[in-house]
């Protein structure tokens, strides 16, 4: 929890800086945006093991998917990211070997055009993030009960395990690069349509940050990339709109639902059942122009436990939605409003060994882990109270205050093996945020 702590610290240090900075001045602009991208990341110590073995390295490609937010007072900016960045896999033998890591990012920066159509910033990034390794067979076992039998299929290394929460998000990560972007009208609307492009650098600062079972995965999370993308912004000549603005908020949530089903079948082959029911740490970024709502939400649950004296497990679900909506009252700062989201959502169980081998001596013997996953649509409904307060005399922010309760609908079956799940993915949430809104 103290890592991600830091990155809560940094943001709102950040934010307060900006604010204090920007008394006086007038012009404002928010965006959201989604990107994809390709970056190039060569894990040195790895593929030396695999060159000694006479054997082909890994592939230094990984591609990037994310969800970002941009706030502008005049020629000063600050903004987040939230980003997966997945390699491409590379065969040996009957096993596939790939990485993945994700990445929360506070971005500041500063333009270097005026504000128009037309934007050219150059920015820098500070957060932290998470790294998945695994060498798992390309025909994984699809059956529960022989999954359960015999899980130990490959392995799976883990650094700031976000599969047993969001707060393990840990170890500083930094980005430099530049962004231009472009603004199409929409005819008939307060918005504009934004087209980027990101260029620029990922590196961790702190060497061997990223080590696992004693080789080094920093590479991982660096390396030259280039990223195209496309959002929603709200220029400065729209402000004058009291009901056109966007804004993002840390959501914390609990979900009424515990995996029952599941439960009892681990306790049917020995394994101890996982306790509680999950909570969330997650990202709401939320648009409004004249009462219309509409945004993204991501957020990740997670369980954890022991399931013997020598495994661990977790069972962990991503959802991304997106929003539409309608704020029906408002009174002075006081909000009500009604969304209806509509998204994706996986479902993954990991079975691992606590003790494994450093390596080479863990790629020689490799049969520790196990793994199944799932993944469909998720929908919901939900209503929404929020209270803004002015963060300061010129209200150039507000600090928001909010709260949601709703439904979540999973289909089809997300099935486990041959368990459905649904009936654990479906269920009431209870949420509340905090966040800024220009």
């Amino acid at each position: 929890m103290i890592h991600f702590k830091r990155i809560l610290f940094i943001f709102c240090l950040t934010l307060i800086t900006v604010v204090v900075g920007a008394q006086g001045l007038i012009e404002k602009r928010s965006s959201f945006y989604g990107f994809t991208g390709t970056s190039g990341a060569n894990i040195r110590q790895f593929n030396s093991l695999l060159e000694e073995r006479g054997l082909s390295p890994i592939r230094n490609r990984y591609r990037s998917y994310g969800l970002g937010y941009q706030s502008r007072i005049n020629d000063f900016l600050i903004g987040f990211e939230l980003s997966q960045h997945q390699s491409k896999t590379s065969d040996f033998d009957d096993f596939q070997i790939k990485y993945r890591t994700s990445r929360a990012l506070i971005n500041v920066g500063y333009s270097l055009t005026e504000e128009g159509k037309f934007q050219l910033i150059h920015y820098m990034s500070l957060g932290m993030g998470y790294l998945n390794f695994q060498m798992l067979p390309q025909n994984q076992v699809k059956n529960l009960e022989l999954f359960l039998l015999d899980p130990k299929e490959g392995f799976i290394l883990r650094k700031n395990d976000i599969h047993k929460g969001t707060s393990r998000f840990g170890d500083f990560l930094t980005e430099i690069g530049f962004q231009a972007s472009y603004d199409f009208d929409l005819p008939g609307r307060k918005e504009s349509l934004e087209i980027l492009a990101k260029v620029g650098y990922s590196f961790s600062p702190f060497e061997g940050s990223w080590s696992l079972n004693g080789i080094a995965f920093d590479n991982a999370q660096a390396g030259a990339f280039f990223r195209v993308g496309a959002g929603i912004s709200l220029p400065d000549r729209n402000f004058f709109y009291k009901d056109a603005t966007i804004g993002i908020s840390l959501i914390r949530g609990v979900h009424f639902k515990s995996p029952e089903k599941f439960n009892s079948v681990l306790e049917d082959y020995g394994y101890q059942p996982l306790e509680g029911k999950p909570s969330n740490w997650g990202v709401r970024i939320l648009g409004e122009t004249d009462g219309l709502l509409y945004g993204v939400d991501v957020f990740n649950l997670a369980m954890k436990g022991r399931a013997s004296n020598s495994q661990d497990h977790s069972l962990n679900s991503v959802r991304v939605y997106g929003n539409v909506g309608h704020k029906f009252f408002q009174y002075k700062n006081f909000a009500l409003g009604a969304m209806g989201g509509v998204g994706f959502g996986n479902l993954r169980y990991t079975l691992s060994s606590k003790n494994k081998p450093d390596f080479p001596e863990l790629f020689e013997e490799r049969y520790f882990d196990g793994y199944l996953r799932s993944s469909g649509v998720m929908f919901k409904p939900e209503a929404l109270v929020e209270y803004g307060l002015p963060m300061t005399k010129r209200k150039f922010f507000d600090l928001v205050f909010s709260a949601s309760a709703g439904y979540e609908l999973a289909f089809p079956s997300y099935s486990l093996g041959e368990i459905s799940m649904s009936e654990y993915m479906s269920g009431p949430f209870l949420m509340f945020g905090v966040g800024v809104r220009p």
